[in-house]
């Protein structure tokens, strides 16, 4: 039986959530890096952020982020110093896993064989309470430090969500299996806050539409940096580099054009046709015309 396009998307957002397999191994490494960090750091508060925290996660891809509440004592004045010496204690800890490393803001544990078994531990240092939220300072990829405050983006997200009907957490999931199918390098929380915020100013969500309209917008912008829409964490930029950014922007102008075959099909009554350019979209991810 012949799907519409709009049920393509709701059955490929089904295909993009986590798989309970995974949800069961990110569980049995927690615990071990929750040891660790507590007896060496002194660690007081440790919680998961990031998508697969707050349900924008992609099956297979994104990996588990975790904040770990470090007091101030313990830290260092800088941040990559603070990186290096968590990444120690935990290739002390863990010596069978191989490719501890740093990338900033965290340290990366590649545990498992899936990216969602992949663990990143950011070092955070709880500054206040405001508005009924935590501001943390987090390592910033200069050696710095910089205010973050996942409750305020993730309820930020789940406000603009709701608004919707709950389509946007979808919507945001959609953008980064793209991210992940083409190897778009697009920071996921650059790509999170664009998208909730180009939500947050529509009136309805419609998939196939929205995801156009989405990459059109990057791509006016040129994927320029954003101010942080809940105003804790100062500009949010897009790419690690201008190279980075410069091979995004290829590969969105690819994707936008594919998003507008897909969508002059459906409008001609041609959908077996726009599933099949939302397939190359998708790099052959994206479901099938027939059920």
């Amino acid at each position: 039986m012949p799907r519409t396009i709009e049920e393509g998307f709701v059955d490929f957002n089904e295909n993009l959530k986590l798989l309970k397999s995974e949800s069961e191994a990110i569980k049995k490494h927690r615990a071990s890096i929750h040891s660790c960090l507590k007896n060496k750091f002194g660690m007081n508060r440790f919680f998961k952020t990031g998508s697969v925290g707050n349900g924008t996660n992609v099956n297979g891809f994104s990996d588990t982020d975790y904040f770990a509440g470090i007091p101030t004592e313990n830290l260092k004045e800088n941040s990559a110093s603070t990186l290096t010496a968590i990444k120690e204690a935990l290739q002390e800890t863990f010596p069978s896993t191989k490719n501890i490393r740093v990338d900033s803001p965290a340290v990366v544990v590649p545990f498992g064989t899936v990216a969602s078994e992949i663990t990143e531990i950011i070092p955070a240092d709880f500054l206040k309470t405001e508005d009924g939220v935590n501001i943390y300072d987090i390592p910033d990829g200069d050696g710095k430090w910089m205010n973050a405050s996942p409750k305020a983006h993730n309820e930020y997200v789940s406000k603009v969500d709701k608004k919707h009907g709950n389509k946007v957490k979808p919507l945001i999931r959609f953008i980064k299996a793209w991210k992940y199918y083409q190897n778009v390098p697009i920071s996921s929380f650059y790509l999170e806050m664009r998208i909730a915020k180009y939500a947050d100013q529509e009136s309805i969500i419609l998939y196939s539409t929205d995801v156009y309209y989405i990459f059109k917008n990057l791509l006016d912008g040129e994927l320029s940096s954003m101010i942080d829409p809940v105003g804790v964490s100062g500009y949010i930029e897009a790419c690690a580099s201008q190279a980075k950014k410069d091979d995004a922007i290829s590969k969105l102008k690819t994707a936008l054009t594919r998003a507008e075959k897909a969508r002059a099909a459906e409008e001609k009554g041609e959908i077996k046709e726009s599933f099949e350019w939302w397939n190359l979209l998708y790099n052959e991810k994206f479901p099938s015309y027939y059920r």
